[in-house]
């Protein structure tokens, strides 16, 4: 007695929807990242020029802390008083000693309104802070 068999192709096949779903997801990542890194460039401010000032490499998780012309200070897009950007920075200086902060202040600002961010910094315990500058142009 001989029985019928449907002979199929064993030919290996890759599983395409695995492999979308991973591209789609690393797209998102990529598209929130592009999205996150302009929100500080966006910020209208003229920061001073320096002749020996160049693009600086940027560090992972560093803060930066926009000074506007007003002397309104801004992290993340969101205005703060200096009492709330000492509280968020002594908090960060807790869980990771040495952050980063840049400080972008406008080059119109008071000197006065500089001096009490870079206190700030200072009574928060975040001593790695550094000023943002524009080359020549």
């Amino acid at each position: 007695m001989t029985f019928k068999t449907d002979k199929k192709s064993n030919a290996p096949a890759l599983a395409m929807t695995s492999m979308l779903d991973v591209i789609f997801l690393l797209l998102c990542f990529f598209v929130t990242v592009s999205v996150f890194s302009q929100w500080e460039s966006e910020i209208s401010i003229k920061l001073p020029n320096a002749k020996t000032a160049q693009e600086p490499e940027r560090l992972p998780g560093e803060i930066i802390v926009n000074l506007t012309r007003e002397g309104r200070i801004r992290v993340n897009g969101g205005d703060m008083t200096l009492t709330e950007l000492k509280s968020r920075l002594a908090k960060i200086a807790k869980f990771y000693p040495g952050q980063p902060v840049i400080i972008r202040a406008d080059r119109e600002v008071k000197y006065e309104s500089l001096v009490e961010v870079i206190d700030t910094c200072r009574e928060a315990d975040v001593w790695n802070f550094s000023l943002a500058t524009e080359g020549d142009q």
